[in-house]
């Protein structure tokens, strides 16, 4: 006996809609996976959460390579023949050192919240520290001033 159809709105619960869309995302990277193995499918595939976090996966080695010919498909070839290649890969260069520095800055603020700090060596606890003493000092001249 299969289940129910699941009705199709946003979940309210903070905490639910985050398990589920954890839960679905990892079986929609599984899917994609299968589809390319199965299938011989090249198979790309790009999820944002609400918070801005990046999942992809590719089947191939090269994301840039499957973008091209997704591009050259959708918009023709005379759209991509005025962006030479060479100029979507520098701008795949760019997406991944945006998404480097986005995946660094994440983790200074869930450092800055006391998350994740298991990974972190002495000298950086202390760089942290200072960090937040700065700020609690700014607060604090703040709050007298106003």
């Amino acid at each position: 006996m299969g289940r129910g159809r699941v009705e199709l709105k946003r979940i309210e619960n903070k905490i639910n809609r985050q398990v589920t869309f954890a839960k679905r995302r990892n079986g929609l990277l599984k899917k994609a996976y299968e589809l390319s193995v199965l299938c011989d499918a090249e198979v790309s595939l790009i999820v944002f959460s609400n918070r801005g976090k990046l999942y992809e996966f590719c089947s191939t080695s090269n994301m840039l390579k499957t973008l091209e010919r997704y591009q050259k498909c959708s918009y023709g070839s005379i759209e991509v023949n005025n962006k030479p290649a060479k100029e979507l890969e520098n701008s795949y260069r760019e997406y991944l050192k945006l998404k480097g520095r986005y995946e660094n800055l994440q983790r200074q603020q869930r450092n800055l919240l006391g998350e994740d700090l298991g990974p972190l060596n002495s000298k950086e606890l202390e760089q942290l520290e200072r960090q937040l003493d700065g700020s609690l000092k700014q607060v604090r001249c703040i709050k007298v001033i106003s």
